[in-house]
């Protein structure tokens, strides 16, 4: 029945896409399309959680569509439930956030129609049961969040961001087409019960060529160095309420898609695997969180914070890898609650950061940290929300981010259990680099807030700026009350993703409901323990006792003097701490290895009271190392190849029978 429900709310929301190219210019266009959205997520969010919470088995369904005598097959398992509430909570998000800000969308007839298609894509995607149901709507899945990319198409920066995304998009999903390929093996089955059943006594080569092309394919789309080039081009410049959806909900489903194909299908969870996910997973967190840290672009700043939380989440796969070919059921069980249980929580921070994103620009029409700041007094609501998304993505308690990271912190902690040398050596060195990547985060955002929202205002349009629709409110307030809901009872949610860990690893986690005190023991109390709820209360009532010795037993006396200015009598913004200033000294240690960082600074003469100038200049390495000299090699080889374009007819059929001759030599030889 859950699976009945999810199929028809996907036929509904692909008829509320259709409705929407005719109401997109329509006064009630907007409400109608958000609103059915809204709704219609919501009930996928009931089935989902039906599904996940329920138990018992959904038989599969298969549809009269797709190729002949096949249809397109979809089934409901843990791990498609819990990817479906990830999946309705960001689209129901996303959706009642639309409803205000939809409201300042310039051109709503690129907009409305393609947001429902997008959301209907993603669930298809994670509803999928074949490769072919699957592939196709991962296209779909494409196709519409480049059209909402798309959106603002007369900016020359959005029409390369959209290039780029589609390249990205198409070589990804080509990856995931040799995937199935090899699963499907000569047989050429393309359900997903019979990949599983083929798969029992496949080859390591096999398994080593799956993973590498699922890590194509589906790191490609949810961000992974050095595939992440197009996030910080596309996150930007589609809508906010998109750039959320993309950010905080597409990636999660990349992820479904390569713990699909990898740990269901071909059950490829080898040691070596596990390596290659904490090296990568580490080495993408680090980086994009440095990335993150020199910008002062707000919504390139949070879209290099994705490619750093997918990095986490890819190193908690390389743990729960590794520890399961060991046959370390417990902790393997622990490290993928960790990683399912970050992927949640990004998904509910992330969309918020960026609909707060949204509602500056709104408010501001910025999105430059330079021009900002002082935002506190004039949008105090989204301040509050915004402070709570930073505080959640610093992995500071009581807040989800926290309760995590520390899970994936103590599968850490038992890497002396794993039997190879290689990985008791490279995982403590994983969890220093992750470590790393915590305190970085944490600067990041300090930098956000403090630049953004504290301070004096750097413009006219940050000095003017006033607080958003309630519908933008509500949807923010909503995501922000369930961050700090999973940071202060993180053992239901842990319980939540029992059914997940046990259907593919055949073990789960002790259930967190039966310890006292609402405390989570993700091993035994003897080790480690952690209780957000009396964390919170201790903060408020500390909080609250020291708010009130300050103002009860405080002098009232008051000194009133000159406040040193550097020099400068009159305090003005200009002598605030800037993004660039504020991320400096960590520029200068990583700036010339990460991003060929280049300073220019020119002093005025002795006596001047002429500002100094400061010029920056950053590249991304791996765009100038990879995708610039491969972008080059293809231009040049189009425009060889463009005198084919003008052969004479016996010309073109020379090459035709050349090519025959040569495609029969080759099939020959391989047989």
């Amino acid at each position: 029945m859950s699976l009945l429900v999810v199929l028809c709310c996907v036929a509904a929301l692909l008829g509320t896409a259709v409705l929407g190219v005719a109401a997109a210019r329509r006064p009630a266009g907007r409400p109608l399309v958000y609103g059915a959205s809204l709704l219609l997520c919501l009930l996928v969010l009931a089935a989902a959680l039906d599904r996940l919470l329920g138990g018992g088995a959904t038989p599969a369904l298969t549809l009269p569509l797709g190729l002949p005598w096949i249809g397109a097959r979809f089934a409901l398992d843990p791990l498609a439930a819990f990817f479906l509430v990830v999946v309705a909570l960001g689209g129901a998000a996303a959706s009642l956030y639309g409803l205000g800000y939809g409201r300042h969308e310039e051109a709503p007839q690129r907009v409305l129609p393609f947001f429902p298609a997008f959301l209907a894509a993603m669930t298809l995607v994670v509803a999928a049961a074949d490769a072919f149901s699957f592939l196709l709507s991962w296209e779909f899945m494409s196709l519409a969040s480049w059209a909402l990319v798309m959106a603002h198409h007369h900016e020359a920066e959005n029409r390369r961001a959209g290039f780029v995304y589609l390249v990205m998009a198409s070589f990804g999903t080509l990856s995931l087409l040799l995937t199935f390929g090899l699963l499907a093996g000569p047989g050429g089955a393309y359900g997903f019960a019979e990949m599983r059943a083929a798969a029992a006594g496949g080859h390591d080569v096999v398994a080593a060529l799956v993973l590498a092309l699922a890590l194509l394919g589906a790191g490609s789309k949810a961000g992974l160095v050095p595939l992440h080039v197009w996030l910080p081009l596309a996150h930007p410049a589609a809508p906010s309420h998109v750039s959320g959806l993309m950010s905080g909900v597409m990636t999660k489903v990349a992820i479904y898609g390569f713990l699909r194909i990898v740990l269901d299908l071909s059950g490829g969870a080898t040691w070596w695997s596990g390596i290659v996910l904490l090296c990568l997973g580490s080495a993408t967190a680090v980086i994009g969180i440095l990335h993150a840290l020199m910008e002062s672009d707000l919504k390139r700043l949070l879209a290099y914070s994705t490619i750093e939380n997918v990095g986490v989440i890819f190193a908690g796969l390389g743990l729960a890898f590794a520890f399961k070919a060991d046959g370390l059921g417990l902790a393997a069980a622990l490290a993928l609650t960790a990683a399912l249980f970050h992927a949640l929580n990004h998904s509910l921070f992330k969309s918020l950061l960026f609909f707060g994103a949204g509602a500056v620009m709104t408010a501001t029409g910025e999105r430059d940290l330079e021009r900002l700041g002082g935002l506190i007094h004039r949008l105090p609501v989204t301040a509050v929300v915004a402070l709570a998304g930073c505080l959640a993505i610093s992995a500071l308690p009581p807040l989800n981010g926290f309760a995590s990271e520390w899970l994936l912190f103590q599968a850490v902690l038992k890497s002396p259990d794993l039997a190879q040398w290689g990985l008791k050596i490279l995982v403590p060195a994983v969890g220093g680099l992750l470590a790393l990547a915590a305190a970085l985060a944490a600067a990041c955002f300090v930098k956000l807030y403090g630049v953004g929202f504290l301070g004096r205002p750097r413009s006219p349009a940050a000095a003017g700026a006033r607080e958003v629709e309630r519908w933008m409110l509500a949807a923010m307030l909503g995501l922000a009350a369930l961050c700090l809901a999973a940071g202060l009872l993180p053992g239901l949610v842990i319980d939540g993703l029992a059914p997940v860990t046990h259907s593919l690893l055949g073990a789960a986690m002790p259930l967190q409901r039966e310890v006292p005190w609402l405390s989570i023991v993700p091993i035994a109390e003897s080790r480690s323990s952690y209780n957000g709820l009396l964390v919170f209360l201790f903060m408020a009532i500390s909080g609250g006792l020291a708010a009130l010795a300050v103002h009860r037993l405080a002098s009232r006396a008051l000194r009133r003097g000159p406040a040193w200015g550097c020099g400068f009598p009159d305090a003005v913004p200009a002598g605030q701490y800037s993004a660039a200033s504020f991320a400096q000294p960590i520029r200068r240690v990583f700036g010339p290895l990460l991003f060929a960082a280049a300073e220019r600074v020119e002093m005025p003469p002795p006596g001047s009271l002429a500002p100094a100038r400061f010029e920056l200049a950053l590249t991304d390495r791996v765009w100038e190392t990879l995708y610039a000299p491969l972008g080059r090699a293809v231009g040049f080889a189009a425009d060889r190849l463009n005198g084919l374009q003008f052969l004479t007819i016996r010309r073109y059929l020379s090459l035709v029978f050349l090519a025959l001759v040569t495609l029969l030599l080759v099939l020959a030889l391989w047989s």
